[in-house]
């Protein structure tokens, strides 16, 4: 039997719209409407939205609009704004969006204003924030702080490192971030190597202070820096994002030095909350609420906009589309933005640990593709790598190209060149080169085939006139909001992440096995048992070689 989705009429008649329109080649659509790039493209928030190098027609999107409303859309999204319960497999508010709320505005969720508390905190890391800045901070011996080292993992540490990254360039250059987030030991040793115990300040980012990867670093960087000045100098060379206030204590980190968030901010959407206290210390409290205001412009423009221009609605319905009905399985994000770079792998935590799901709401088998896999890299490098997969290959790769109209450093015919890439590899996937053009430019005939483009590969290219932190702030809520478009139509709980956890319960018991002075009983299966019993063996070679 049809799940529920499927099932709608919206849905059917896209599946008929579909089989209508798959030869439809976006050479003909351009040809036969000289006002496509008009009709299809919407702007909102300082960003220009232009998605008609998508192989969809007018009706495509007019039956796309029905699914969203048939869907529940609206309802869902008006259900989060007023801190219900959306996530319901945790039995949770979704509340990321009153993180950005301005001061005086008021959400009372389960008896309490959420926004008071929030800007209760933001009031704190500001206070914090300015003494690190102006050097009142001071570490054991007196020197103030020249070195921030945030610990986390996950949403811990992929929104602050992509924050600081894409806003490098209004940093505070006297101060030196570096982030740690894998256990492996090098990444911990080399983020410290050319740091100075007494110049230095560790953020320890962990929600319930218990997430083993975190405190594993957590516990090495105490250990660097007590051996160096001490015990009581971790209350001058740690402050801790978390709400278990025992275990911050514990650690010996002063409980006023702890900032907290909130079970209803999910780690992939906590970029804006203390979870940013390194990337406030990066750029100030001024620009960190600019950051905020980005986002909260892009949340009420989610919240208010009719879906025919409402930006990331445009985006989650052709999202959709290619990912349903055309079977694009992955998705690359482009951002032709070298602050950027990181941004990419921000959005495959956002996106796939969002919509990587198979059950519906109420725990139905899904008989539809969800989760597209997101991956991409800055332009121009990708172009001299992958490009020639989704340019050639034969799978159909749609792809976001994010531009800049400015360049934050402008040298010389740089950004021209750059930018002329994003219009070019736009143009290029969409109508491509054929035979007949290959053959005009005299191409010999054995040759011809090779040099063949199908094109007809969609893109979306998002235009932007200079990156600032209130973009970034709006830029990351519009994916934020396409995510939830998407899972409010394949109905799915875009909130919750079980699929993290059980490979996180096994390392736990594997650990004991791994460390064992004496063979431990094995009872897993017969792959996993030998892997571990080849593992000790070559452990031993190690410290044998070592003795």
């Amino acid at each position: 039997m049809k799940s529920e989705l499927r099932q709608r009429d919206a849905w059917r008649n896209l599946e008929e719209h579909f089989e209508q329109t798959k030869g439809h080649l976006l050479r003909e659509l351009f040809a036969n409407d000289p006002a496509r790039a008009t009709r299809f493209s919407a702007e909102a928030e300082g960003i220009y939205l232009d998605y008609s190098k998508n192989r969809v027609t007018s009706e495509t999107m007019a039956l796309l609009f029905e699914l969203a409303r048939e869907s529940g859309l609206e309802t869902r999204r008006d259900a989060m704004f007023k801190g219900e319960h959306i996530n319901v497999s945790e039995d949770r508010a979704v509340l990321h969006i009153a993180l950005r709320l301005p001061a005086g505005a008021s959400l009372v969720v389960d008896d309490v204003d959420v926004v008071s508390q929030v800007h209760d905190v933001l009031a704190r890391m500001t206070d914090f924030a300015n003494r690190v800045r102006s050097g009142d901070w001071k570490g054991a011996t007196g020197k103030p702080i020249k070195n921030v080292v945030n610990v986390g993992i996950g949403g811990s540490d992929l929104g602050p490192v992509m924050a600081y990254e894409a806003l490098r360039y209004y940093s505070k250059r006297d101060l030196t971030f570096r982030f740690v987030s894998n256990v492996d030991s090098t990444d911990f040793v080399e983020a410290v190597r050319d740091l100075s115990p007494d110049e230095t300040l560790f953020i320890i980012s962990s929600k319930t202070f218990t997430t083993l990867e975190t405190l594993t670093n957590a516990q090495s960087a105490r250990d660097w820096v007590t051996s160096a000045l001490g015990t009581d100098a971790v209350a001058h060379h740690f402050v801790a994002v978390s709400t278990n206030e025992k275990l911050v204590t514990t650690f010996g980190i002063d409980t006023k030095n702890m900032f907290g968030f909130w079970d209803w901010v999910g780690g992939r959407y906590s970029m804006d909350s203390a979870i940013g206290l390194s990337t406030m210390l990066a750029i100030g409290p001024e620009l960190f609420a600019e950051l905020l205001a980005g986002f909260h412009a892009m949340d009420e423009h989610f919240r208010t906009a009719p879906l025919e221009k409402n930006l990331p609605v445009l985006m989650g319905l052709i999202g959709l589309w290619n990912r349903d009905f055309l079977g694009c399985p992955s998705v690359g994000v482009m951002p032709y933005e070298q602050y950027l770079k990181r941004l990419p792998a921000y959005l495959q935590q956002l996106t796939m640990e969002s919509n990587g799901k198979h059950v519906t709401l109420r725990g139905g088998e899904i008989d539809y593709d969800t989760g597209a896999l997101y991956w991409g890299e800055p332009g121009t490098n990708g172009q001299h790598s992958f490009y020639q997969l989704i340019h050639q290959g034969t799978t159909i790769v749609p792809v976001d190209l994010i531009g800049f109209a400015q360049s934050l450093n402008p040298l010389g015919r740089h950004h021209d060149i750059l930018s002329s890439n994003v219009f070019a590899q736009a143009e290029a996937l969409a109508f491509g080169k054929t035979e007949e053009e290959v053959r005009a430019e005299g191409t010999p005939e054995h040759v011809v085939a090779h040099r063949v483009m199908q094109g007809n590969r969609p893109t979306n290219v998002l235009l932007c006139e200079v990156l600032t932190p209130r973009l970034l702030g709006s830029l990351v809520a519009l994916y934020e909001h396409v995510v939830f478009t998407q899972g409010a139509i394949w109905g799915v709980d875009s909130f919750d992440q079980w699929g993290v956890e059980l490979g996180k319960v096994l390392a736990v018991r594997i650990i004991p096995e791994l460390e064992s002075s004496d063979e431990p009983e094995l009872h897993h299966d017969s792959s996993t048992n030998e892997l571990i019993k080849r593992y000790r063996a070559l452990k031993r070679n190690d410290h044998d070689a070592g003795s």
